[in-house]
């Protein structure tokens, strides 16, 4: 049954309890995208449990037309990723370059994500991918049959960077390889090198240099990827503690020398009084001080930390300046109107100048009672829970969303001495 709306309240002492992560979204995609291109050869484990990877890992389990949902009237199998837009990403190269014949749709947000770039650059390489219903956006058709036309690709740096990841993936498997050349900056850095790291751990070698990345025809090695937990998830923990007057808590597994771009919220949080301590066997964070340090955020390498990033300081009253979050407006919802709307429920206002958003907390209060949209986001949900620890009774629409990266999230919170109901 689908819950319509939770309400969170929060705990009546201090917190203190381990949190065991779900594994990587980020690595769990990547390493079965290689799993599949090396037809078994790289083993995955710790598999993450988020619904994204779980529809990715059907999709490439599975023959063509097994996992059809629905039929376009030619006989041609459909897969529907629903709101997966990694899956989106890394199944059309996949699709593409193995000469896949299927078309590949999603919900109707993700038919309103814009794939053109990807789609260019694979029919580039000599892919055949026509668009079902509006030019450059899902769904997909691909073709039976690849032969390769070109192995330079260029693409925009300043775009999602899921679309260069989906290429460099497949690249090695490509008869002539690929070299890909970057132009402008590179948005969100950290998961192209963390593509680049796991492509090496499975025997796929490459060249970096400058804005250019080469990787020729070559074959996988015997490997085994463990995936690391989830750091993404590990920032709503951070912000708990941040917003709480005291609390300490253990994440066992996660690495100091993280592949994950978003790790780098153990730097941010230090100007929230929240510590690190790294450990052999994870991390334990604590509250140290209350003072926030920062008034400027740049998150170009690590987007998915915006709403994290953004409600903490919102909630400390902390006016700050915020950028790099070019990429928020096409993820699973507009997150900067998203993050606009429910701020304003606690009288704090996310002000766009061009590229910088400015925070102003002068009108901050909270409410006994207010109720958050998620907007079928899970980032908005977890982001927001949080605010428990401010408002007396929090409620989440929709709370069901956090499956798409963190299933088990309300439970933990449970278990961390959240009310939840």
């Amino acid at each position: 049954m689908t819950v319509q709306r939770l309400t969170l309240s929060k705990p009546s002492a201090g917190i203190a309890c381990t949190v065991e992560l779900t594994g990587s979204k980020s690595e769990s995609n990547r390493a079965l995208i290689l799993n599949a291109l090396s037809k078994g050869k790289v083993v995955v484990e710790n598999l993450s449990s988020a619904e994204d990877t779980a529809v990715l890992q059907k999709s490439l389990h599975t023959n063509a037309g097994s996992y059809a949902e629905q039929s376009d009237g030619s006989g041609l199998p459909v897969i529907n990723i629903g709101p997966a837009g990694t899956a989106m990403r890394f199944l059309s190269a996949y699709f593409a370059v193995t000469g896949t014949e299927t078309i590949l749709t999603g919900s109707e947000r993700m038919k309103q994500r814009p794939m053109s770039i990807l789609v260019d650059a694979l029919r580039e390489l000599g892919a055949e991918v026509e668009y079902t219903e509006k030019e450059g956006f899902p769904p997909l058709r691909f073709h039976k049959g690849f032969q390769q036309k070109s192995r330079k690709i260029t693409i925009r740096g300043n775009v999602s960077s899921q679309y260069i990841t989906a290429l460099l993936l497949v690249a090695a498997s490509l008869p002539e390889g690929m070299e890909l050349h970057i132009e402008g900056d590179l948005t969100s850095g950290p998961y192209v090198e963390m593509t680049l790291s796991m492509l090496k751990e499975a025997g796929i070698e490459y060249q970096w240099q400058g804005p250019s990345i080469s990787i020729l025809p070559q074959q996988f090695s015997s490997s085994v990827i463990t995936i690391e937990p989830d750091w993404s998830a590990a920032s709503y923990w951070y912000s708990i503690v941040a917003l709480s007057d005291k609390a300490a808590i253990k994440l066992p597994r996660l690495k100091k020398n993280s592949l994950q771009g978003d790790s780098r919220i153990s730097n941010i949080m230090k100007d929230f009084g929240v510590e690190t301590i790294f450990t052999e066997k994870g991390i334990e964070i604590c509250k140290e001080s209350g003072d926030i340090k920062s008034n400027f955020f740049d998150l170009k390498d690590c987007p998915d930390l915006a709403q994290t990033v953004i409600v903490c300081c919102a909630a400390s009253g902390h006016n700050a300046t915020f950028t790099g979050l070019e990429t928020l407006k096409i993820k699973e919802t507009d997150r900067i109107k998203a993050l606009q709307n429910e701020l304003s429920k606690i009288g704090v206002n996310l002000i766009e100048e061009n590229e910088l958003y400015h925070l102003d907390c002068s009108g901050l209060h909270f409410p006994k009672s207010i109720t958050i949209k998620t907007y079928e986001d899970h980032r908005m949900a977890m982001a927001f829970a949080p605010l428990a620890l401010k408002v007396a009774q929090l409620g989440i629409e929709e709370p069901e969303v956090v499956g798409k990266s963190y299933p088990s999230f309300w439970e933990d919170l449970q278990k961390a001495g959240f009310f939840a109901g």
